[in-house]
C-alpha cells in the first residue's frame, strides 16, 4: 500500500516510517500542511496517517479539505489529545479512526489493517479471485494445493491488481503505486514484476495481459 505520512516531529516520523516500510509500504512523508497539499495533490494514497498540530496550522483544516473535496481516502489520525470531546470532532470531520500519542506500533498497524480492510468492504484478511487466495499479511499467493510467499514488490503489485479487477493500470501509474518519491526507479522495473508475477500465476486461471499502449490489466482468462 502508499501510505502518506503528515508528522513534523521527525523522530517520531522516522520511527513511523521505518516501522511501516519494513512491512512492505511505500510511505512519503510531509513535515507541514503545504507539503501534504502537494503530495495529495500528485499521488494516489490508500491510507493518511495525519498528525493535528502542524507547524502551518491546524490538521483538522487538512482534513476538513480533504473530505470537502470529495477525496475518499481514509484517514487516521495521530493526536496527543485524549479527550472524547476531540476524539468525536475528529470523527465527524471524516477522520476514519484516530490512535492516541504515544503509542505502540502493533496498535498502528492494526488499526491500518483494520481501516484499510473496512475501506475495502472486507472483513478477511484474505482476498479471492478465481482460483487464488491472497494473503497479504502472510504475504502468501496460493493455488489449490501450490502456496508461494511473495516477495515485497510482487506482494504490493498484487494487491494493486486485485483492488481493481479488470481495471487496466499504465506504467506510470503502477511506479507511482509501488515506489515513493524517494526512490528513482525506471517504468522498465515494472515489466520485471509484472514478468515475475505472471509465472506465479501460471495455471491458476487468472491472467495479467498487456493493453498495448495503455498499460496492464488483471482478468480471469
Amino acid at each position: 500500500m502508499r501510505f502518506l505520512l503528515v508528522e513534523d516531529n521527525i523522530s517520531l516520523a522516522t520511527a513511523v516510517l521505518d516501522r511501516l516500510r519494513m512491512d512492505g509500504h511505500v510511505i512519503d512523508h510531509a513535515a507541514n500542511i503545504a507539503a501534504a497539499e502537494d503530495f495529495s495533490a500528485t499521488a494516489d494514497y490508500d491510507l493518511i496517517l495525519l498528525d493535528i498540530m502542524l507547524p502551518d496550522g491546524d490538521g483538522r483544516a487538512f482534513l476538513r479539505a480533504h473530505r470537502n473535496r470529495l477525496v475518499e481516502t481514509p484517514v487516521i489520525v495521530l493526536t496527543a489529545r485524549s479527550e472524547v470531546s476531540d476524539r468525536v470532532g475528529m470523527l465527524d470531520l471524516g477522520a476514519d479512526d484516530y490512535i492516541t500519542k504515544p503509542f505502540d506500533f502493533s496498535e498502528l498497524e492494526a488499526r491500518c489493517r483494520a481501516v484499510l480492510r473496512r475501506h475495502g468492504g472486507d472483513s478477511s484478511n484474505q482476498k479471492r479471485f478465481g482460483d487464488l487466495i491472497f494473503n497479504p499479511l502472510a504475504g502468501t499467493l496460493s493455488v489449490g494445493d501450490k502456496t508461494i510467499t511473495l516477495r515485497n514488490k510482487e506482494l504490493r503489485l498484487l494487491e494493486i491488481f486485485l483492488s481493481g479487477p479488470d481495471r487496466i493500470y499504465s506504467k506510470p501509474k503502477l511506479v507511482d503505486r509501488l515506489f515513493s518519491y524517494d526512490e528513482d526507479v525506471s517504468e522498465n522495473a515494472i515489466e520485471v514484476y509484472v514478468g515475475r508475477l505472471r509465472k506465479h500465476l501460471s495455471g491458476s486461471g487468472v491472467e495479467i495481459t498487456t493493453v498495448r499502449g495503455l498499460g496492464y490489466r488483471m482478468s480471469l482468462a
